[in-house]
């Protein structure tokens, strides 16, 4: 320190010699115990490990969303290539469909005029019955093509499952006969849907499995319906068979139109449930079930709760394909029994 006399006082009141100096003096100013330097030091990894938790969760939630939009992006791809295949069929079925009504028309009337020839008849008969084949596919592809208008109305779910069985009697002569039918609704369950549609939906997922639990020689046949709710505005329609189950090579491709693993048929009966439940803005789920065979589950709207899709203008270009397959015990997707 410098005196005003000129002097040099050789006694410094104080030398920093850098800024460690100055933080030990602001340390002992503060009178800063070791104990509180370690609580401050806790609190510092404390915040740090808070800071890499929620740096992870937000990565996590972005890995999440980016795995959605693709399977988003992938989906709408998929509904355009399902409208471009749907608007072809429908140009096709309606060009078969004339000609086909001619043909079933024609052999008729030669089986009317063939009553005294009874070789010939016979075979103008299998003509006509083949023409009823083709005329139940240009059918299907009529309906999995157009667009649904869904008429909703409050129905409930035994009165569902009964219309369905009726028409499968109907549809399948002596197909029910050597099948035990169950209908398991406890209570009322009651859903807001279109009940022509939703009766369709059950009538081909109950012949699928009558025909797969046949082709399989099933010596035990039994179906269950059953029904319940399902939270919040949602019940569940299930359909349960004793077939083989669901085989793990046609998992990516059960609800494909025409894809079937059958020697005959369409291949169009699940991909028309699934048009049908998505046009309720439902969801359907197959799985194997715990005591063995298929277990298909439609998951459909109840009453009060609004529409997800417009129900006078659904078109599959604006529909979701979305469904998730499972089995008892495992993490990886199972297919679906698909017998169309």
């Amino acid at each position: 320190m410098v005196h005003s006399g000129g002097g040099h006082d050789a006694t410094l009141d104080r030398v920093d010699t850098g800024p460690g100096d100055g933080f030990a003096q602001a340390v002992r100013e503060a009178r800063v115990t070791p104990a509180d330097l370690a609580e401050l030091m806790g609190a510092f990894n404390d915040v740090t490990v808070r800071l890499q938790a929620t740096h992870q969760q937000l990565h996590a939630e972005v890995a999440r969303l980016n795995a959605e939009l693709r399977s988003a992006n992938e989906q709408i791809e998929r509904s355009r290539r399902l409208a471009a295949l749907g608007e072809m069929a429908a140009g096709i079925a309606h060009e078969v469909r004339n000609p086909l009504g001619s043909i079933r028309l024609y052999s008729r009337m030669l089986v009317e005029d063939l009553t005294d020839r009874p070789a010939e008849r016979q075979t103008v008969e299998k003509i006509d019955r083949a023409a009823v084949g083709l005329a139940a596919i240009v059918e299907d592809l009529l309906t999995f093509a157009r667009e649904f208008k869904i008429r909703r109305s409050v129905v409930e779910a035994d009165e569902l499952f009964e219309c369905a069985v009726q028409a499968c009697r109907e549809d399948l002569p002596g197909g029910l006969d050597a099948v035990t039918l169950a209908v398991d609704v406890p209570g009322a369950v009651a859903l807001e849907v279109d009940r022509g549609l939703v009766v369709r939906a059950l009538v081909n997922l109950i012949r699928n499995a009558v025909q797969a639990m046949g082709e399989a020689g099933s010596t035990r046949r039994r179906i269950t319906l059953a029904a319940a709710a399902d939270g919040p505005g949602a019940a569940s329609l299930v359909v349960r068979d004793t077939g083989p189950g669901i085989p793990t090579e046609v998992a990516a491709r059960m609800f494909n139109p025409f894809f079937t693993t059958r020697q005959t048929g369409t291949g169009l009966g699940l991909a028309i449930v699934h048009r049908i439940v998505e046009a309720h803005g439902g969801s359907v789920s197959v799985r194997n079930a715990p005591a063995g065979g298929a277990e298909v589950e439609l998951r459909l709207p109840t009453p009060g709760v609004a529409p997800t899709e417009d129900p006078h203008e659904v078109s599959i270009a604006a529909q979701r394909r979305v469904h998730h397959v499972s089995t008892p015990g495992q993490d990886a997707p199972a297919s679906a029994e698909v017998h169309e």
